[in-house]
């Protein structure tokens, strides 16, 4: 059994709504048992939750791209981090991340990056999404990977949208995809 557990927060529900596309892809694996932790508005999970990180074989990070960077929920959760970090918890776990953000930039990458300097901290080995962009001038904008992100999953949703209207099926379906490298990458590493 490969566990995957994916934390995340959402400000308006549309990081929600790429976490449980993130989830179905992972969950559809055979093999794969995953858990859906939301970092709630205060900033904080549950301490059943810090054992189930403890526990996973893999983590995925997600949060909505505020300001160029992690919501101030998400940040916090990551201060509190620092406890598994002391002693190593989540050494050699893979980690994996995902943002969402109004615009088609809005400097997901920056969310990405802190993401990703997160997981070198707890000494994690990062899964990026594996999928090539839909680049050419016949691409559509529900295509697989048509934002371009390798390091992360990157979504965007229109500022007037429910999280009904977005994310958009495209980065939904991207979404999907990248759970199952996630899980399909780390049960390589479980051998």
């Amino acid at each position: 059994m490969t566990k995957v557990a994916i934390v995340y927060h959402s400000g308006y529900g549309h990081t929600k709504k790429l976490a449980e596309a993130v989830h179905a892809g992972a969950a559809a694996v055979a093999g794969a048992s995953v858990d859906l932790i939301a970092i709630n508005a205060e900033g904080n999970i549950t301490d059943a939750d810090w054992a189930t990180l403890d526990a996973a074989d893999a983590i995925i990070f997600g949060s909505p791209t505020y300001m160029g960077s992690v919501s101030w929920q998400f940040k916090k959760f990551a201060d509190a981090s620092s406890k598994p970090w002391f002693s190593q918890k989540w050494k050699d776990k893979v980690g994996a991340a995902f943002t969402n953000s109004a615009t088609m930039n809005g400097d997901k990458l920056s969310t990405l990056h802190y993401l990703f300097t997160l997981g070198m901290q707890h000494s994690m080995v990062w899964v990026g999404t594996g999928l090539m962009p839909s680049n050419s001038k016949a691409a559509q904008r529900n295509d697989i990977n048509f934002v371009g992100s390798f390091s992360g999953l990157m979504a965007q949703s229109p500022s007037d949208s429910s999280p009904e209207e977005g994310p958009l099926p495209g980065d939904l379906a991207t979404a999907k995809l990248f759970g199952a490298r996630v899980v399909e990458t780390t049960a390589k590493f479980k051998k």
